[in-house]
């Protein structure tokens, strides 16, 4: 039987949790896009962060927080989302738009809980 150092564990979580997020963030994608949307973007990077997804219908544009959990025993992956967070994204939301040339749209900010199989979209969060 062979035992974990301490950084392989760390890698092991680490790992378990991207999957859990890349998951999240898929049946995110899906439910934004059986409802008309077109993406964008997914985890766009720049020097402050990163964005999760970006999605347009119309003319409204719509920067989408992904929180995943694996079950709800925490409460609400929504809950996550901090006035702090929301800051960073907004702040995200205003590079995405120069680096992307987007004038004029209309803007709304969404958060996407992902428990399970299951995807509560709270539509204009913050």
């Amino acid at each position: 039987m062979r035992s974990w150092g301490s950084n392989e564990w760390r890698t092991c979580v680490t790992a378990g949790r991207r999957a859990l997020g890349a998951r999240g963030e898929t049946l995110a994608v899906r439910w934004y896009e059986a409802n008309g949307f077109t993406v964008l973007d997914r985890n766009w990077r720049c020097r402050s962060g990163e964005l999760d997804v970006v999605v347009r219908r119309g003319d409204t544009i719509v920067f989408v927080e992904v929180k995943t959990r694996s079950s709800d025993a925490y409460g609400s992956p929504a809950s996550a989302v901090t006035p702090a967070k929301q800051r960073r994204i907004r702040a995200l939301a205003v590079a995405w738009l120069r680096a992307h040339d987007e004038h004029g749209a209309h803007l709304r900010f969404d958060v996407a809980a992902v428990v399970g199989n299951r995807v509560d979209v709270i539509e204009a969060a913050f």
